[in-house]
């Protein structure tokens, strides 16, 4: 699989939307440019009645865009690497979580900046290397394209809050059993697109985006995500984890400025 959309690329994607915002590099059959790019000639399976797609038909909010999925193998494979992928936004592969060893079974959830209207995907990679997808339609809300949208909140507020997470267990919900868990990342960062003008200095906000988060319960890891600028501001991240391990849970954000932070939880037992 070629990932060409990684962190560098999806960093240099988005530079060169911020200088140019007419910029049609996906125009037309966006998916069919997409796919090429990404997944070159291999095969992507239909992936219903293995992955189950959430989002929201018309969204209140195109900013901060709820999206999930739940993906299960019953035949022995585990699940290597969960994608989402927008088709016309301007950073179209918007987050890769490469998942820890032995996931037959998936639940996430986040929030994403959906720019426009536009299919949401969910791309599974088995062990196998097979590929599966499923998709949606997510129609356009109104309002200013959510990359070019400024943060929401007081500037130096925003950056002395940044880098500050939490993460916590959810309760009280069908995907928590007795052999899975299921918890909530909450991470402080604006995740600037560099799309952003300041109406002051009509000057544009350097790109300063969520690379990666990752989350480790004890030594094992849960998963690793490759970030974009379509990571809402303020990224949450709500996962599934096994039960019956470590009680410790590391949770790690890293941005394409170099900051880097890391917070440990205890979740409580895990029994």
């Amino acid at each position: 699989m070629r990932y060409t959309f990684g962190r560098t690329a999806l960093a240099m994607l988005s530079a060169a939307v911020a200088l140019s915002a007419s910029s049609a590099a996906f125009a037309g059959n966006a998916w069919e440019e997409i796919r090429g790019s990404v997944y070159g000639s291999k095969k992507i399976e239909d992936g219903r009645g293995i992955i189950t797609l959430g989002a929201p038909n018309r969204p209140d909010d195109m900013r901060v865009v709820p999206v999930s999925i739940d993906a299960a193998f019953n035949d022995g494979r585990t699940i290597k690497t969960v994608s989402f992928i927008l088709d016309e936004n301007p950073t179209p592969v918007v987050a890769v979580f490469h998942m820890g060893a032995g996931r037959d079974t998936v639940s996430l959830k986040s929030h994403f900046r959906v720019d426009r209207q536009s299919d949401v995907r969910a791309v599974v990679e088995a062990s196998d290397g097979q590929l599966y997808m499923v998709s949606q339609l997510i129609k356009f809300a109104g309002g200013q394209a959510s990359c070019s949208a400024p943060p929401t909140g007081d500037p130096k507020e925003i950056a002395a809050n940044m880098g500050k997470m939490n993460l916590a267990e959810v309760k009280a919900l069908a995907a928590a059993t007795t052999t899975l868990g299921r918890a909530k990342a909450d991470l402080n960062h604006p995740n600037h697109t560099g799309m952003v003008m300041d109406q002051i200095t009509l000057l544009y906000t350097p790109m300063k985006m969520v690379s990666e988060v990752s989350v480790r319960q004890g030594k094992d890891v849960v998963f690793t995500a490759e970030g974009s600028i379509a990571f809402s501001q303020n990224p949450m991240i709500e996962f599934d984890f096994k039960r019956g391990g470590s009680q410790t849970f590391e949770l790690t954000m890293k941005d394409t400025d170099g900051g880097t932070w890391s917070k440990s939880f205890d979740l409580g037992p895990q029994s």
